[in-house]
């Protein structure tokens, strides 16, 4: 069975792998952006929004690696579940309408990042089997 990728699929890949490895760095440029939200419950304030940053840029060159690029995904997914309530309370801590908005965008990084990295059946042997 050969599995590809389509075309829009590449593009959301690339599109995403840019978008997490760029958010990633960022977490290191303004770390005190982030703690500036960090809710009191989060242990290692510092240490966390580093360990995110390295996530989000592993997540993203993962995607770019075939080998790795489904396991990135789900590792980006759970990210996106983790980092949710902070999100929220960046958000309610916030008058930045970008930070409201941000939130259901979350849904559709989850349901973008899975569906770029599913591949599909060519439609000819989608038709031979």
């Amino acid at each position: 069975m050969n599995l590809k990728l389509s075309r829009w699929q590449r593009i959301w890949l690339g599109l995403a792998a840019i978008l997490y490895v760029a958010a990633g760095l960022f977490h290191f440029i303004a770390p005190a952006l982030y703690l500036r939200f960090m809710p009191g419950w989060v242990p290692y304030p510092l240490g966390m929004i580093y360990f995110t940053g390295v996530a989000e840029v592993a997540g993203g060159v993962g995607l770019l690696i075939p080998s790795l690029r489904r396991k990135a995904a789900y590792g980006l997914v759970l990210l996106l579940i983790a980092v949710f309530p902070v999100n929220v309370k960046m958000a309610l801590d916030s008058t930045s309408l970008l930070l409201w908005v941000r939130l259901p965008i979350q849904g559709l990084l989850i349901w973008g990042i899975l569906w770029c990295t599913r591949p599909r059946e060519s439609a000819v042997e989608s038709v031979v089997s």
